[in-house]
């Protein structure tokens, strides 16, 4: 495991503040679903206390990815957790009344849950900025030990204090962990960043359109659905495995989930030597299989020791995958869209979350807990087995910083920043024995200007001269415009056009083409 990262002060800091808030986040989750498990209709509220939690993600994760890349990331975080901190209180207070009501329960549930939809984008977004580019794997593995640390520590502690004292003691002491986040957000000085220019519904539009146009962002995206929409069930129905299958009560419950946790914390040990073994498919294919053979086994085996090694494998397999498409990520999102690409990855992974704990919620109900998790041992096989013709490109190698390497324009016209759409052509002057595969570098080109503006893009050739070749594409506004220009363009985004550069003669011609009612 390399540890460097955590000789950074202010990381350190910060990843303590984190793991406070995500054991507290995993008491509060525990302490609500079994808060819930006698209730009339149990399988369906503990699968809705699951569902709940996932749902600002789904509704918010766009809205605050946006806000991350416009907003100084540390104040947003640090409003958040104070909000969060009263939300938590007022939760504890009310269930130590005796007036929590599983409706209730799920409105505050799904509160802290948009207040966690406001946190993760920023704060994967804030990492690039306190660790070095090379640290970045490191910080990503780090990250997901955090996370299963907390898996590990909050459903155990969480187990013993609802047997304990209840679930108004836990809910207390998840404020509390938000707390602890904040003041870690205090002591950070972040350095004065560049304020974004873009107004909010336009760069929601950037960011989608960023996804949209990234295959290795799409392919990361789809291999998480794949593993997360199978792999949920245990998360979503655990606590009805721990009573009604093994008999236990929420110490019981809180060891299973330490199990799970403790697996994840291995195979955060072993990644680092996984990574120089392996490649990025053959661990999705070891990982996936080594779910589906827990998820078996908890099926067919009633016996708390072994459900407890089963949960361990899954653990391992859980944060491994998690913990590569995470780094994978983290390696290639540039900066201007960090937290919007991040806040994409989130949507599809609590989607993944939520509805699976909808769908294994239902099919527990008529078929049972056996019939339930053998469906979800096939799937998972079925979607790992994929892997052979959808295999995994992140391109880490990619240089992924920001360049700025066009010429300012000069314009006789003076637009305004939200004027558009603007008109870009460049003018290419290539040598007939290059123009295939002029044409063939061009494709590069065009996902570069696809994913930091361009709305069209298209590239045509001049029949009375031709050796020329027009590049065409639409940009929004002036403004989005600039941002190309100004800190949307990357080290991989100069190269694609060196490449074709090298195949024409020279640089082209660029004009901008404006609104015919464009000011003068």
């Amino acid at each position: 495991m390399n540890w460097a990262p955590l000789r950074n002060k202010i990381f350190l800091g910060l990843w303590i503040g984190v793991l406070a808030s995500n054991v507290g986040t995993w008491m509060q989750t525990v302490g609500a679903q079994w808060l819930v498990v006698r209730e009339p209709g149990a399988v369906t509220w503990v699968s809705l206390v699951q569902a709940v939690t996932m749902l600002p993600v789904l509704l918010l994760a766009l809205p605050s990815g946006a806000l991350a890349d416009e907003l100084d990331r540390r104040r947003l975080l640090l409003g958040v957790q104070l909000s969060l901190l009263v939300v938590g209180a007022v939760l504890a207070a009310l269930t130590w009344a005796g007036a929590m009501s599983p409706p209730l329960l799920l409105a505050f549930t799904f509160a802290l849950g948009t207040g966690q939809a406001l946190t993760l984008p920023a704060w994967q977004a804030i990492i690039p900025e306190v660790v070095p580019r090379d640290e970045l794997p490191a910080a990503s593995s780090l990250g997901a030990v955090n996370t299963n640390l907390a898996r590990s520590a909050g459903p155990a502690m969480a187990g013993l204090i609802v047997a304990q004292a209840g679930p108004a003691v836990v809910f207390a002491l998840n404020a509390l962990s938000f707390a602890i986040f904040a003041v870690a957000l205090l002591r950070w000085r972040r350095p004065p960043a560049k304020t974004s220019t873009e107004r909010f519904v336009p760069a929601l539009r950037a960011g989608a359109r960023y996804v949209e146009h990234s295959p290795e962002v799409r392919r990361i995206l789809l291999r998480v659905i794949l593993f997360v929409l199978p792999g949920s069930v245990i998360w979503s129905l655990l606590p009805l495995v721990a009573r009604a299958g093994l008999g236990l009560g929420a110490s019981g419950y809180g060891i299973l989930l330490a199990a799970l946790g403790v697996g994840a914390i291995a195979g955060a040990l072993l990644m680092p030597r996984v990574r120089r073994w392996t490649t990025p498919d053959v661990l999705i294919g070891a990982g996936g299989c080594a779910y589906t053979i827990a998820l078996v086994l908890i099926a067919l085996i009633r016996q708390p020791v072994v459900a407890a090694g089963a949960l361990v494998i899954a653990g391992l397999a859980w944060m491994t995958l998690v913990s590569r498409m995470n780094a994978a990520m983290q390696l290639f999102l540039p900066n201007w869209v960090r937290a919007r690409g991040f806040a994409v990855y989130q949507v599809v992974f609590a989607g993944g979350q939520a509805a699976g704990a909808v769908i294994w919620g239902q099919v527990a109900g008529p078929g049972g807990l056996r019939t339930t998790f053998l469906v979800a041992a096939a799937v998972m096989l079925a979607g790992t087995l994929t892997v052979r013709w959808l295999p995994l490109h992140t391109h880490e190698g990619s240089d992924r910083g920001p360049v700025s390497y066009w010429p300012e324009p000069h314009l006789m016209l003076q637009p305004h920043l939200d004027e558009g759409p603007v008109m870009v052509q460049a003018v290419w002057t290539v040598p007939a024995a290059s123009g295939a595969a002029f044409v063939k570098a061009m494709d590069a080109v065009r996902r570069s200007r696809q994913q930091t503006g361009a709305t069209r893009w298209d590239l045509f050739r001049d029949g009375e001269q031709p050796d020329q070749y027009i590049e065409v594409y639409l940009v929004p506004t002036w403004a989005e415009h600039l941002a190309q220009h100004e800190d949307r363009l990357t080290g991989t985004d100069e190269h694609a056009e060196e490449e074709a550069a090298a195949l024409a003669t020279g640089r082209p011609e660029v004009t901008h083409l404006l609104p015919a009612d464009s000011s003068d």
